[in-house]
């Protein structure tokens, strides 16, 4: 299982941040969209690296077309001599719209079309096909040279989809050649939920396993050296635990474990801005259900020995603002 880590979102840190994870040994590096672009700066943190995969967790799929996604994808996968991986999410129909000024309408079969529609794209320009995409949300059949890329030697990225409901779980079976898990996820509902449904949307692809089909994801990892450090760790955690089993969508995750009365509970205290009282909802059983807890060595072994089998790659979930010194203890511990 390979081991990844997350940039800032600082624009002048990431040269630096990126060249850091690398030589730390971490497998890959991941960008987020949030007050940036994350393109621009995965092109940042390619030009600072060599070894690394890059790649965006995710970029905001709706916020754009295929054709903008396929040129966005072709060239770092050009400019990163393939090491550049276009990871995708949906974002909430609130942002969607009022955000980005976007259209929002059944979620899982948009992005099924729109991978499907930027797979064309790329088709066109890496083999020459002609481009005759018609879908019910996209339409694609204007391809002239003048507009068309070069064919290069790395050929497209790989595409990894977000998601925490069936629906787009199986989505990205179908037609990704990744999924990303959701932190707000347990080894429970991976096991009866998400594998069930990546398997079922790999059957519709004509496949009969998930071999060579990437599961990735940040783990919620719970740390401490000392007890000061570990108690700060288990508060930030549960509080992270807390707000996203606040969210109506996640729902099904506390549901598969008999929680789902909670959910509503956490609704009403995140209404009145009671973030820290929420923590307070969640037991230690809940805590060690979603995150491994303990010193450096002992989470690095436990998460290893929790997600092995299930993921290819994953990232340590840090919100409790750890001492830098954590991380590279506990990445020796996974090894």
């Amino acid at each position: 299982m390979k081991i990844d880590a997350n940039l800032s979102d600082d624009l002048a840190a990431t040269p630096a941040g990126a060249a850091r994870i690398e030589k730390e040994g971490y497998a890959g590096i991941w960008v987020g969209e949030t007050r940036h672009d994350p393109f621009l700066q995965t092109l940042q943190a390619t030009n600072a690296t060599s070894t690394a995969s890059v790649g965006t967790s995710i970029a905001i799929a709706f916020a754009r077309t295929p054709m903008t996604l396929a040129y966005l994808g072709y060239d770092l996968a050009q400019y990163s001599e393939g090491r550049f991986i276009l990871g995708l999410g949906s974002q909430i129909k609130p942002h969607i719209e009022k955000r980005f000024s976007m259209t929002w309408s059944h979620p899982a079969a948009r992005m099924r079309e729109l991978v499907l529609a930027t797979r064309a794209i790329w088709d066109s320009w890496q083999n020459g096909t002609k481009l005759a995409f018609r879908g019910d949300f996209y339409t694609h059949t204007l391809m002239t040279p003048f507009f068309a890329p070069s064919p290069h030697s790395y050929g497209p990225p790989p595409v990894y989809l977000a998601g925490v409901g069936e629906g787009m779980t199986e989505v990205a079976g179908e037609v990704a050649d990744g999924f990303f898990v959701h932190p707000f996820s347990t080894k429970k509902y991976l096991e009866e939920v998400t594998l069930p449904a990546l398997l079922r949307g790999r059957a519709k692809a004509g496949r009969a396993d998930l071999d060579g089909f990437a599961i990735a994801g940040p783990s919620f990892v719970t740390v401490g050296r000392t007890e000061e450090e570990l108690a700060a760790a288990v508060f930030g955690t549960k509080k992270q635990i807390a707000f996203y089993a606040s969210t109506p969508a996640y729902k099904a995750v506390l549901d598969v474990h008999g929680w789902g009365d909670l959910q509503p509970e956490l609704t009403n205290l995140s209404k009145r801005g009671e973030w820290d009282g929420m923590a307070d909802l969640i037991s230690d059983e809940i805590l060690h259900t979603f995150s491994v807890v303990g010193t450096p060595e002992e989470v690095g072994k436990g998460l290893i020995a929790k997600i092995s089998g299930i993921y290819t790659r994953t990232a340590f979930y840090d919100t409790w603002k750890a001492d830098p010194a954590v991380w590279p203890l506990l990445l020796d511990a996974t090894r």
